[in-house]
């Protein structure tokens, strides 16, 4: 079960495990593929230290590398790991006849997210019946102030705060970048019990979330409704926001 909690001190003696998961989260959508330099200089490494792991990963194929260009990229030991995290979740497996149920009533893709760093993963996702909509982007991860799944984790839960960046990644010119004008948002956002993002993380798409709960009352992730702006009005959101917190509420253990 993904909990959110803060991140516990290393063990002694794992210096070379950690930098060798550092080096694989270096990969991300606009870094696809790196030369041995860019690696090296994104990990704060020597050349001769990232080569070793990088080799060490390859072996696992949790790297490859290019034989024409000599660039590195994820490998398929590491996608197959992936699968494999997804389909042994209990929290999907536990909220996907709720995913299905929200995107079929809604006609709009509903998605469950956990924070992962200082971001938002997309842990599975369901698309509704609307032709334009968002769909495919299982495993995704964006900023976790530009989403409202995120800015809802943020609101209720405080050692998520702890996951913002003294520098708040701008996606879209309506993305909130200011850390006061956040605290504001968060605020408004504890008081109606869901998140609204409009126009943050893409020009065109809203979405509303409300908070994923444990048995405990621990914050496990995120639930939201998305689709174009034009059809995600002021009033459809507030709707879709009060219908999310119960359905939430409903699957809690």
């Amino acid at each position: 079960m993904v909990r959110l909690m803060s991140t516990p001190a290393p063990p002694q003696g794992a210096q070379a495990a950690l930098r060798a998961i550092r080096l694989l989260k270096l990969f991300t959508q606009e870094r696809r593929e790196m030369l041995l330099g860019d690696v090296s200089r994104l990990a704060g490494l020597n050349k001769t230290t990232t080569h070793r792991l990088l080799r060490a990963l390859q072996c696992e194929a949790m790297i490859e590398q290019d034989p024409a260009t000599g660039a590195y990229r994820l490998g398929p030991g590491l996608m197959a790991l992936g699968v494999q995290a997804l389909s042994g979740s209990d929290l999907r497996i536990r909220f996907r006849p709720m995913l299905k149920r929200l995107a079929a009533e809604t006609g709009e893709t509903a998605t469950l997210e956990v924070p992962i760093d200082d971001c938002m993963l997309i842990l599975d996702e369901v698309t509704g019946c609307r032709v334009v909509g968002a769909a495919g982007n299982v495993g995704t991860r964006w900023p976790i102030q530009a989403t409202s799944t995120g800015k809802v984790v943020l609101a209720f839960d405080e050692a998520a705060k702890t996951r913002l960046n003294d520098s708040l990644i701008a996606v879209t010119p309506n993305t909130i970048v200011r850390h006061s004008l956040l605290e504001q948002e968060l605020g408004k956002i504890r008081q109606r019990g869901f998140a609204e993002s409009v126009d943050e993380l893409e020009d065109g798409l809203s979405g509303v979330a409300a908070i994923v709960r444990g048995s405990l009352g621990e914050v496990l992730g995120a639930l939201s409704i998305c689709g174009p702006t034009q059809r995600m009005t002021s009033a459809r959101r507030s709707h879709l926001g009060v219908s999310l917190c119960g359905a939430a509420e409903n699957l809690r253990p």
